[in-house]
Order: C-alpha cells, then structure tokens, then sequence
C-alpha cells in the first residue's frame, strides 16, 4: 500500500481547513504546471498537487493572511 506522504493529518495541523488546504494545493499545482518553478530541492511526488502539499508541509508555501479592512 502506497501512503500519502505528506499525510492529510499533518497537513491540516498547518492549515486547519480542509477546503483552505484543497484551494491552496490546487492553485500552486497550476503554477508548477505552467512556469515550472520548484522551490525545494528534492520531491517524494512527481505529480504536481503533491510537490505543493509537500511544499505546504515543510513550510515552502503559507496562506496570505488579508489584512483587515480600515
């Protein structure tokens, strides 16, 4: 059996929303598809939705918190 690495446990200890985690992985995966722009040096993946979770995993990519409205 093939384990998801990173697990979707560890993932949501970073990002707490599932939705949030999807929305987050599916638009760096997009990104790595069109400029092919890899910030770590090593992926377990090949597959472009899993090199962006495992960026989110080891802290490579964050959530832009909105700044509050004056």
């Amino acid at each position: 059996m093939n384990m998801l690495y990173p697990s979707i446990d560890e993932l949501l200890k970073i990002i707490d929303s599932k939705y949030s985690l999807v929305t987050i992985a599916a638009k760096r995966a997009r990104e790595l598809q069109e400029h092919h722009n890899e910030v770590l040096e090593k992926y377990v993946s090949d597959k472009n939705v899993g090199k962006a979770l495992e960026e989110i995993y080891v802290g490579a990519l964050r959530i832009k918190q909105d700044e509050p409205a004056s």
